[in-house]
């Protein structure tokens, strides 16, 4: 919830473990303003500067090499809606990112119809070891829904 202290600005991290690996994927999480009704999204960038274009990762093997890490503040890509304003969503977990979802740069209303499936920005795979501890830090649907009650109670 409000990522590098911007209000509302909030990503979704699921997580799925088999108990030798733990798969991340990034979504916008439903209170993010691109989800609101109104938001129209206008352009979807992965080039994060002039020589680090997050669809130039390129992963192969089991051990994933090649795969870009990642910090937890590490901007995944810059959104930019049709009121002027632009977005940049971070990695929020540290580890290796093994897919960006390219298939939202042709067809960006699949972030705002389908943000936690077809929708998703990104996959990033923590190092098992530090797997448990990169997720502790996050919360849980129950507590988002928390902030979220918080919120709403602080507007009215």
């Amino acid at each position: 919830a409000d990522v590098k202290g911007r209000p509302c600005e909030d990503f979704c991290v699921l997580q799925h473990s088999n108990r030798r690996v733990a798969i991340c994927v990034i979504t916008l999480a439903e209170a993010h303003p691109l989800l609101q009704s109104g938001k129209t999204i206008k352009n979807i960038n992965y080039q994060i500067s002039a020589n680090c274009s997050r669809l130039q990762n390129k992963v192969s093997g089991k051990s994933k090499r090649g795969a870009q890490f990642l910090t937890e503040l590490a901007p995944l890509c810059r959104i930019s809606s049709s009121d002027g304003e632009e977005y940049t969503i971070y990695s929020c977990i540290r580890g290796r990112l093994i897919e960006v979802n390219e298939n939202i740069l042709s067809n960006p209303a699949l972030l705002q119809e389908k943000p936690s499936t077809e929708g998703y920005i990104a996959v990033v795979l923590p190092k098992f070891e530090e797997s448990k501890s990169v997720t502790q830090g996050l919360l849980t649907q129950k507590e988002y829904e928390e902030v979220l009650l918080k919120r709403r109670n602080s507007a009215s």
